[in-house]
Formats: structure tokens, C-alpha cells, sequence
């Protein structure tokens, strides 16, 4: 099928953009111990993506392995989600995008272990055991400064504000997504919204933050589209192997 490519592509590219997002904190987090498990958290997320773009690589069969989808590709052929590329501004806004991502990705992922495709399904399991822990991270850190000072809790308040109306793509469905879901290969993305909001208000109510109203669902197409982010993400990620093509170490 040529749909599971695509949700190995849209998985990996999450987890490979995400990974890079994160791993620009590296020497510049808050205290040494955030420092080391963000740095650990990329790690994670760059090696599920490695899984994920090497299947895709192999079931289209035109000769990519996961390095050349993840170092050849320009911006338009990226299938991540909008949120996972936002700037690293504040520490706020990363740790409450990671949380925001991380619950969806929990979910998606214990979904996948279930997969009628065996080889999504091996990924998965072997993923849902990290993404498990990165959600117990985001989440006890999203409670803890949401309940903490007056100015923690203005920043998670600020960044669960910017960051909520790019929620909605999580959950947005295409033709892939139906004939994945038909074939029992992934869930419907919309199907996950109710467990996904059970799963963050809790932990947000618990951090004595304000849930957003609404979201917006339309926040850019599920493939083929480029934003500005993206590109710079891009041009810095894959500056080496397009200016050294097959460099041999």
C-alpha cells in the first residue's frame, strides 16, 4: 500500500523535525538536568524517525534509505505536522509543545502497536515505550510550573495559548488516513481527540491553566507544503550533505 508510506513518512518527519527542534536547546538549557533530557528526548525522537523514513524507503522503492529522505527532500515534500516545527523561543513554549505532542504521539503510537501491518507495528512498539516516558516528563514539568510561580504560570498560560491553535491538524483526516483506517494499518487521526483532550485536561486543569476555546483544524495541508520555519529547519539540518554530497568520514 501506498498509503503506508505515507504514514511513515508523516510519523517520521514528525519525530525527525521535532528531534532537531529539541536538540537545539543542547548547551543552552535552563539547568544542567533539563539540559541532558532534552538532548536525551532528540535522541529518542531521532532515532524512531530513522526507523520510520527507513520504511518508508524501502516499501517505495526508489533506492532512498532514511538518511537521503531526511537530508534530500526540500521542504515541500515534508510531511510533519506545523506544530513540531515551531521556534524554540522560550523554554515554556517547548515544554508545552513537547507535552502537546507527546500525549497525540502516546496515543497515535498505541494505536500503530495494534496495526495490521506488522512492520508499523514493530516500530511502534518499540517507540511507545520512550514516548511513554517523554509524556510523564512534559507532563509532571507542564504541571509543576502551571502550579508554581506567578510568572511560571503566565508563561505556560502565554504558551499554551500560541501553541493550541495549531492542535487541530493532529486530528485532521485525508483520503490516506480513511484507507489506513479501513485497512486497520493506522486510527482516523480525529478518532484520538477525545482520549487526547481527556488525557491533556487533566494534566492542564491540574496545572491551573486556562484551556482554549477553539482550534483550528486548517492550519496548513498534510502534504507538500512549506512554511517558512520549515525551511530554515531545513537549511541548517541539511546544510552538510548538500554541500558535501556522499561525504565518506
Amino acid at each position: 500500500m501506498n498509503e503506508v508510506v505515507e504514514l511513515a513518512l508523516r510519523m517520521g518527519d514528525n519525530c525527525l523535525i521535532l528531534g532537531h527542534r529539541v536538540s537545539e536547546w543542547c548547551g543552552h538549557g535552563p539547568v544542567i538536568e533539563e539540559d541532558i533530557a532534552m538532548a536525551n528526548v532528540a535522541l529518542d525522537l531521532i532515532g524512531q524517525a530513522q526507523m520510520w523514513l527507513a520504511l518508508a524507503g524501502e516499501l517505495e522503492g526508489q533506492g532512498r534509505d532514511a538518511d537521503a529522505l531526511a537530508y534530500r527532500r526540500d521542504a515541500f515534500d515534508f510531511r510533519n505536522l506545523l506544530l513540531v516545527e515551531r521556534p524554540i523561543d522560550d523554554f515554556g513554549v517547548t515544554l508545552m509543545r513537547q507535552f502537546l505532542f507527546d500525549a497525540w504521539h502516546k496515543l497515535m503510537l498505541e494505536h500503530l502497536v495494534r496495526s495490521s501491518d506488522a512492520r508499523v507495528a514493530e516500530i511502534a512498539a518499540k517507540a511507545v515505550k520512550e514516548v511513554t516516558y517523554h509524556l510523564e516528563r512534559s507532563g509532571d514539568l507542564v504541571e509543576r510550573l502551571g502550579d508554581g510561580t506567578a510568572e511560571s504560570r503566565a508563561r505556560m498560560q502565554a504558551a499554551l495559548d500560541a501553541l493550541w491553535p495549531y492542535v487541530g491538524e493532529m486530528f485532521a483526516s485525508d483520503a490516506i488516513d480513511h484507507t489506513l483506517a479501513a485497512h486497520a494499518v493506522a486510527p482516523a487521526p480525529e478518532t484520538l481527540r477525545h482520549e487526547w483532550d481527556t488525557l491533556t485536561g487533566s494534566a492542564l486543569r491540574a496545572a491551573t491553566l486556562d484551556i482554549p476555546d477553539s482550534d483550528f483544524a486548517h492550519l496548513g495541508g498534510r502534504a507538500g507544503r512549506h512554511t517558512e520555519h520549515l525551511g530554515y529547519i531545513l537549511a541548517d539540518m541539511q546544510f552538510l550533505q548538500r554541500a558535501y554530497p556522499d561525504a565518506q568520514w
